[in-house]
């Protein structure tokens, strides 16, 4: 039996780029104040239409419940201030986004890292994925630097899907770009259309944070933060 002294160290590797980490800890950020001050103005009308108009009198296609001020930003119903803080990180998150995907561009992280080729979307290949979730596996033990078939449908997913359709449903619901680019609207149908796609889009972006954080947790969440704060992982010795 080796001696701690004599025993082989636990290989690390470089996994995540400098643009990466700090996409992700600004968009983190972002993310976070953006849900919660969504949700402090979702409390001031919490019902949700199809079309141009809505009210009060208006049938709404799905009723919201009256989030607690825990969950909301700033706290307690503030109208105001939650729009302030609302457009103040939406920009913070549509020009992080912009300088992540440019800084990707340059440093081939899209085509090296998330690029899902034929064979990784075949029905057996991602049943053996979806199983090695549930047993805890994450990583391929032979290339433990790379993503599997789920972590780059997710991530694809979330980057050109649900952050450019929260940004651009967003824009359509601000009266500014609703004057100047009144076709932005019509592309949703309508303002309330669009203020239910923003919804339904948060929530699935919501839903994206919450499995992310509990796979971090039971992947092991030292070594996940740590490796996207200095950009090294610890290859689990279990090869889990």
């Amino acid at each position: 039996m080796d001696s701690p002294a004599n025993a082989t160290p636990t290989p690390s590797i470089k996994r995540h780029a400098i643009a990466t980490r700090l996409w992700h800890w600004i968009n983190a950020v972002a993310v976070f104040i953006l849900i919660g001050s969504g949700l402090g103005i979702s409390n001031a009308h919490p019902r949700l239409y199809w079309g141009e108009y809505g009210a009060n009198f208006d049938h709404a296609w799905l009723t919201l419940p009256r989030w607690p001020g825990w969950l909301t930003i700033p706290g307690h119903y503030n109208l105001a201030l939650s729009r302030r803080w609302h457009l103040f990180f939406a920009l913070v998150l549509g020009f992080a986004l912009l300088a992540f995907v440019i800084a990707s561009l340059i440093n081939r992280h899209f085509r090296r890292d998330l690029r899902v080729r034929r064979g990784e979307v075949a029905p057996r290949h991602l049943w053996a994925d979806a199983k090695a979730h549930l047993a805890f596996r994450f990583h391929d033990p032979a290339r433990p630097g790379a993503y599997n078939t789920l972590q780059k449908l997710s991530y694809a997913t979330t980057i050109f899907v649900l952050l450019p359709l929260l940004i651009v449903s967003g824009l359509a619901l601000s009266p500014g770009m609703d004057a100047a680019w009144p076709w932005l609207t019509s592309i949703f149908g309508g303002r309330q259309s669009a203020r239910s796609v923003h919804f339904v889009t948060m929530a699935a972006m919501s839903g994206f944070v919450i499995v992310h954080l509990a796979l971090v947790i039971l992947a092991g969440p030292v070594n996940g933060v740590r490796s996207m704060i200095t950009g090294w992982w610890r290859v689990p010795e279990d090869g889990a």
